[in-house]
């Protein structure tokens, strides 16, 4: 599958050598969706590009949860403060991490969601990360609808699908948070 970015920094189309760049400067969050299926060779995709994320001692504490039950994507959307726009989408992936195999599951789980989240834009789709952990009553939320053993704790609620807007990703270069050592 050939996947091309549509956009660059400047929200124009992307005309750099670099399609890791472009794709990067072009992700956004996305709230609204077509009510359209996605393709399982696209999900697999983001769970592929999830599971190639780095992690600490190479030790993949993640786990993923792809929902497509109307009912559940409802429920949580009823129960998660941030997650309304489950209501219209088919599907969610729920990247968890397993406290036993590493104290540091939440640092590689959220450069897995990380991951997921670039290969959306990279696919044509669009995605967003809506929080569950740290906040306990939202960890709970997911824990009700997704049964995961203890020591399986969710990180974030990802909706996904086909875009139903088209929007400019946010210009988030900050000059003044940028500090070196020595130049």
């Amino acid at each position: 599958m050939v996947v091309s970015c549509t956009s660059s920094p400047q929200g124009e189309k992307a005309t750099s050598a670099n399609a890791a760049l472009d794709n990067i400067f072009a992700r956004k969050s996305v709230r609204e969706y077509l009510d359209k299926g996605v393709e399982k060779e696209k999900i697999d995709l983001m769970l592929r590009a999830g599971m190639a994320a780095p992690s600490a001692r190479d030790l993949r504490p993640w786990e993923f949860i792809v929902i497509n039950d109307r009912a559940t994507l409802d429920s949580m959307a009823a129960a998660l403060p941030y997650a309304k726009m489950l209501t219209q989408v088919r599907y969610a992936m729920v990247v968890c991490g397993d406290s036993a195999r590493s104290s540091l599951w939440y640092l590689d789980c959220s450069a897995a969601a990380q991951n997921i989240l670039l290969a959306a834009e990279s696919l044509g789709l669009g995605a967003v990360w809506t929080a569950a952990y740290p906040y306990e009553d939202r960890m709970q939320v997911v824990r009700k609808f997704t049964v995961l053993p203890d020591s399986v704790l969710p990180l974030c609620v990802i909706p996904f699908g086909y875009p139903a807007t088209s929007q400019q990703p946010k210009q988030k270069f900050d000059e003044n948070k940028v500090h070196y050592n020595k130049y």
